[in-house]
Formats: structure tokens, C-alpha cells, sequence
């Protein structure tokens, strides 16, 4: 019985370890290369959230978190040696039906596929274009692919 309950214990140890891993390497391939949560106008200058970070060369794309109350439009742009990327992101509501409502969900519109072609320090600049109550969250994630 001993050498039984023991068996069961290392199988699930193995399992448990393996599930570990897995997860560990989902986290990585999801790791941001940045992220800011804009909720606090206090974030802004005169509306406008700067940043420098480093970037490896690689291909990227942003993910929002945003909602209802989220800048309608969201100026994003990206500038470093010999790099610019701008695109001006705008909030689209999709109405969703179920049996007994209607609801929204919120997504950005716009290019959000970037490429470094090396490593680099840049500097995001995030314009709310005047709407600084709102939330919304920026990733730039590295494409797991990549």
C-alpha cells in the first residue's frame, strides 16, 4: 500500500511540475515589453504620457485594456534612433445581444503590429487627446512567434 501511495505522489509531483512549466513559459511568451494603466489624470503633462524604455529588435504588437470611458482616440507614438512608428488608435464599442440584454465590448482600432530591426532605447508618447479621465491600459508585447 505504502509503495502505491508513493507512486501516485511522484506522478502527481511530475504533473504538477510539468503544469509549472508550462505556465512559466506562457508567461514569458506573453511578457510585456511595456505596460502603463493611464487611470489618473495625474499620469498626464498637459495630457500627454511619456515614457523611455529599451526594445529588442523582434516584431511586436500593443493590447489594450480599454472600456467605455476610455480616450476615444489614443495617439500612440513610438520614436528612437533611427525609428518612428505613430498611429492614432480609435475606440470602437461592439454591441453584443443575449437573451436578456445588450452590451458593449471595447477595442482600438488602428496598426498595432510594430518591428525593431535592433535594439533600442525609445520613447512612447501616449496622447489622450484631451480625455484624460478615462482608463485604458497599453501593453507592447513581443510576438511569440517571433
Amino acid at each position: 500500500m505504502k509503495k502505491k501511495s508513493i507512486g501516485i505522489l511522484i506522478i502527481l509531483g511530475v504533473i504538477i511540475l510539468g503544469v509549472s512549466i508550462s505556465i512559466d513559459s506562457k508567461e514569458k511568451d506573453d511578457e510585456a515589453v511595456f505596460h502603463i494603466t493611464l487611470a489618473d489624470p495625474e499620469l498626464y503633462t498637459n495630457g500627454i504620457y511619456t515614457n523611455n524604455f529599451t526594445i529588442e529588435s523582434g516584431t511586436y504588437f500593443f493590447r489594450f485594456v480599454p472600456n467605455g470611458s476610455s480616450p476615444e482616440i489614443l495617439s500612440i507614438k513610438l520614436s528612437g534612433q533611427n525609428y518612428t512608428f505613430i498611429e492614432n488608435f480609435n475606440l470602437k464599442g461592439i454591441p453584443h445581444e443575449s437573451e436578456t440584454s445588450k452590451y458593449f465590448t471595447w477595442e482600438y482600432e488602428g496598426k498595432k503590429n510594430i518591428t525593431i530591426d535592433s535594439m533600442k532605447e525609445v520613447t512612447i508618447v501616449i496622447n489622450s487627446n484631451g480625455d484624460v479621465m478615462g482608463s485604458v491600459s497599453v501593453d507592447i508585447i513581443r510576438n511569440p512567434m517571433d
